[in-house]
């Protein structure tokens, strides 16, 4: 009986320390699970922080960037502005100087014709003073031939006038175009009309005039009007 009992409780002793060591190791299970619970969530807790992290540094970087493109936008509006501020200054002025010279140039316009005008009428009075002389001459002669019978004294004043008007005319640089015999040329004569020629040197040759041509120094200001051999 006491083998018995002391079998029976050493039984009960061990089976109370396996208890007991069952329990420990579920205890340290379950510490060794909750450790590690703890250390996902921080590891978890530590990725998101560095998620955010990265978040928060592209959201700086974009908001730079849209700063950077606004302000780069805006410099350049400005600079657009300044130069067309520019582009109107230079163009007033350049109106302005423009209308300045058109009005200068309009003045120097009618400055010229009045100066042109003038000229012309000066010459012309010139030019009829020295006629009046002429024309003087003239009626003495005419008031002397009627009384006079002497053919000779008439033509010799008829003569004396004409060489007057002569020397008036080479006075103004007013000279006779010559034309008879000389080579036809468009640039002095106007061919009246054309007569077949005797020989061949009188081809293309002035044969005779019908009224003579005058000239300004190089300028014509009448035609001499001619026969022409053909």
């Amino acid at each position: 009986m006491i083998e018995n009992q002391n079998n029976m409780e050493e039984k009960e002793k061990n089976f109370s320390e396996d208890e007991e060591t069952k329990e420990m190791n579920c205890q340290q299970e379950t510490d060794n699970l909750s450790d590690d619970t703890d250390t996902s969530g921080v590891e978890e807790n530590e990725t998101t922080s560095a998620e955010e992290k990265v978040e928060n540094q592209s959201k700086t970087e974009d908001k730079k960037k849209n700063r950077s493109f606004f302000g780069k936008k805006n410099s350049e509006t400005d600079e657009l502005k300044s130069q067309l501020e520019e582009s109107e200054i230079k163009y007033k002025e350049l109106n302005d100087r423009y209308l300045r010279l058109y009005s200068e140039f309009d003045n120097y316009k009618k400055r010229t014709n009045r100066e042109k005008l003038d000229l012309l009428s000066t010459a012309s009075e010139k030019v009829i003073v020295n006629i009046l002389p002429i024309i003087d001459d003239y009626e003495r002669a005419i008031a002397a031939n009627e009384k006079s019978e002497d053919i000779k004294a008439i033509k010799e004043g008829f003569n004396l006038i004409y060489n007057k008007m002569l020397q008036l005319l080479k006075r103004f640089d007013v000279e006779e175009i010559e034309a008879k015999d000389a080579e036809f040329n468009t640039d002095f004569h106007e061919a009246v009309t054309h007569f077949p020629a005797q020989n061949e040197e009188d081809k293309g040759k002035v044969i005779d005039v019908t009224e003579k041509g005058y000239k300004i120094k190089d300028k014509v200001i009448r035609y001499a009007k001619v026969v022409v051999a053909n």
